[in-house]
């Protein structure tokens, strides 16, 4: 019997779309395929038919590329509800971000103020003296350690230069790191990095090393402003803000009181100091640096045992450490007022539900630890960057230049005039100093003994033949065109000492400091040095450096009563009067300036003018810290701003010091310019005292 599906099959489609078949051969007609077996169920269906549907028929449009039309409505369909799930999500985190400064506030009301916050406000005061000692050390130092290490006026210059501008890129980078990082973690790292290298620097014998460890000192300690404001205000509840940040303040103070001091102490006692050697000394000044390390030292120390921000663990989506931290500030106030059985009842915090970090992970597998990190801090920079541009944004923009101004005109006076006040003493001691000066004309003098100090005179035209200089200080001494015959110099210390044109001839010259550098265009003859102190060396104290001591303790104290002020009526009048009231009544104390002829009235009103402009600086970094939101990284913000500050700063010392000894006139017009500028400008910007932190 022959096999019927041997035979030759054409298959058909109905206009059903049922399949028939038909076989050729024998003169057969074909047949319907399903009138000879039964119909079968849906389900039943072998698997040859199963698939031969419409889908089958949609096959060549797929391989050429032509999406399904139901595939196109299902993409549709799932973009529109993806688009609505970010509108929910949106909408939802902008709720919860509303509700989280309102919900934070009244969870510190319930935490108290009390223990744990006077705790944090020593800690942080004394990173805050920190940073006020480290802006006086160099000046402090700077004259001696140009003595010792034979520093010229121009790198002179370029110590101070550069130590301002590490504490501008500090706070700039410090700043919006703390937004990444967290505020006790960055302040760790910036008091680290002020004690290594402001230890390395007590130990630099070269100039150069010296001003590579000052430069890192500085960058380090200048974040530190910036940190400790914010992370005490993340701490305070709104009615506490103003006062507390206000005495807070006062540690700047403290700090300069602190290195004025020590400096008065320490500096002047050239004996107070260790050599290793004839190359390794360490002389007072440095032990001076060693001791402005403490403050630092304990603030690092106290740092460790407090907690992180609670805010910005909220803010990075953090809320059972948040939590845990909230409830141990609650028990310690409340456990401090005699109240241990109040239970902290908060129980859940709305945090908004951050995008995780950015971070491009490289699995182990795949990458060096190396590329981890490098990946992991190039991308935190560039969330950093990004933090800075939204501070554009056009409703920050307004007050965000008022801001601006206002710092840039306060800390263009303040510090152009600080630098003004001593130099201008400097130069009236100088004028005081030149007008005593004697001066002797064509004296010959022969076989004498001069064992007597030498101070402050001028010599012409002299002839010294046969004299013996053993065991003197020569002190601000010039010899012009004079002659020296078969003299002798012995142990002889000279400071600001020089010989011009003068003839040496069979002259010697024994474990003296009178070397090539203080001779100049002079003939020697047959002139021998035996054991040279060569370079330059601290050899006596200098009056006029313990009266810039003092200036600068008494500037230190004057602010006082500035700071007691302005902390009682911070939240009370409002900081937008403290700012514009201290920088207006600052400005008509420069115009006293014009009236000082001596040095005790130059200390009078600059005495008065810090003790008036403290309260503008203490009501500028409260608001500072209350004007802009945390959407748009307030920490950042007053990063920018210090940064800014420390800029004026470097201008107005070029600005100032160029006309000491020329004209008082210009420097204090452009003082009071800057302060009525600022002042009127400051009235401009919005009251935050009853500002709930956004």
């Amino acid at each position: 019997m022959d096999d019927p599906y041997q035979n030759n099959v054409n298959q058909q489609v109905t206009e059903g779309g049922e399949y028939t078949y038909t076989q050729d051969g024998g003169g057969q007609d074909g047949y319907p395929y399903q009138a000879d077996y039964p119909p079968q169920d849906e389900d039943a269906a072998s698997d040859a038919t199963e698939g031969a549907d419409d889908d089958e028929q949609m096959y060549e449009g797929e391989y050429q590329g032509i999406p399904h039309p139901d595939e196109i409505k299902e993409a549709r369909r799932a973009a529109r509800m993806e688009a609505r799930r970010k509108a929910r999500q949106a909408a939802q985190q902008e709720e919860e971000e509303e509700n989280l400064p309102e919900q934070y506030e009244t969870i510190m009301e319930d935490c108290g103020h009390g223990r744990f916050q006077w705790m944090l406000f020593f800690v942080l005061g004394l990173a805050l003296m920190a940073d006020g000692v480290d802006g006086f050390v160099v000046g402090f130092v700077l004259p001696s350690a140009e003595k010792d290490m034979c520093i010229s006026n121009a790198d002179k210059g370029l110590l101070g230069l550069l130590v301002y501008v590490a504490m501008m890129v500090g706070a700039l980078v410090w700043g919006g790191l703390c937004d990444k990082m967290g505020r006790r973690k960055c302040l760790i790292y910036v008091l680290t990095i002020d004690l290594v290298f402001s230890f390395l620097s007590c130990f630099a014998q070269g100039y150069g090393f010296f001003l590579f460890f000052r430069f890192c000192s500085g960058f380090g300690i200048g974040g530190s402003i910036p940190i400790v404001y914010t992370y005490f205000t993340e701490f305070l509840q709104m009615d506490k803000r103003g006062e507390h940040l206000s005495w807070l303040c006062m540690f700047w103070m403290l700090g300069g009181l602190y290195a004025s001091f020590t400096a008065w102490g320490i500096i002047p006692h050239y004996g107070w100091g260790f050599a290793i050697g004839t190359e390794f000394q360490i002389h007072s000044w440095r032990l001076f640096i060693l001791v402005c390390l403490f403050p630092a030292l304990a603030a690092l120390i106290g740092v460790i045992f407090m907690p992180e921000s609670p805010r910005f663990l909220l803010e990075n989506a953090r809320h059972d450490e948040a939590w845990m931290i909230l409830r141990r500030v609650h028990d310690t106030n409340w456990k401090a007022k005699g109240e241990p059985e109040r239970v902290f009842t908060v129980t859940n915090i709305k945090t908004p539900q951050t995008q995780e970090d950015e971070f491009i992970e490289i699995q182990s597998e795949t990458g060096t630890a190396f590329q981890r990190w490098t990946v992991r801090h190039m991308t935190m920079l560039q969330q950093v960057m990004a933090n800075i541009m939204s501070l554009s944004a056009p409703e920050l923009r307004l007050q965000g230049l008022f801001l601006v101004i206002v710092w840039f005109c306060l800390a263009f006076s303040y510090h152009g005039l600080g630098v003004w006040f001593p130099d201008m003493i400097k130069y009236m001691q100088y004028e005081e100093y030149e007008s005593k000066v004697r001066v002797f004309h064509r004296e010959r003098v022969e076989r004498f003994h001069f064992n007597f100090s030498l101070v402050n005179q001028i010599h012409r035209e002299g002839e010294y033949i046969h004299d013996k200089f053993a065991n003197i200080e020569i002190k601000s001494v010039k010899f012009e065109d004079s002659l020296f015959e078969n003299c002798y110099f012995e142990d002889v210390k000279s400071t600001n000492t020089f010989f011009e044109n003068c003839t040496i001839k069979n002259t010697v010259f024994y474990n003296t400091d009178l070397w090539q550098e203080k001779f100049k265009d002079c003939r020697m003859e047959n002139t021998t040095f035996l054991h040279p102190k060569k370079g330059c060396h601290l050899n006596f104290q200098e009056e006029n450096d313990i009266v810039i001591y003092m200036v600068s303790f008494l500037g230190s104290l004057a602010v006082l009563p500035g700071n007691i002020i302005s902390a009682l009526f911070m939240d009370k009048i409002g900081r937008i009067r403290i700012i514009g009231g201290s920088m207006l009544a600052s400005s008509a104390c420069t115009f006293l300036l014009l009236l000082s002829f001596s040095q005790g009235a130059v200390i009078c009103w600059q005495c008065l003018f810090y003790g008036t402009s403290v309260a503008a600086w203490n009501g500028l970094e409260v608001i500072s810290v209350e004007l802009y939101p945390s959407s748009k990284r307030y920490r950042t913000a007053f990063g920018i701003l210090n940064g800014i500050c420390k800029f004026a700063a470097i201008v107005a010392s070029f600005i100032f010091a160029a006309f000491i000894g020329i004209t008082k006139i210009i420097p204090i017009f452009l003082a009071f310019a800057a302060l009525v500028c600022g002042g009127l400008v400051a009235l401009k910007l919005p009251e935050t005292r009853e500002k709930i932190l956004s």
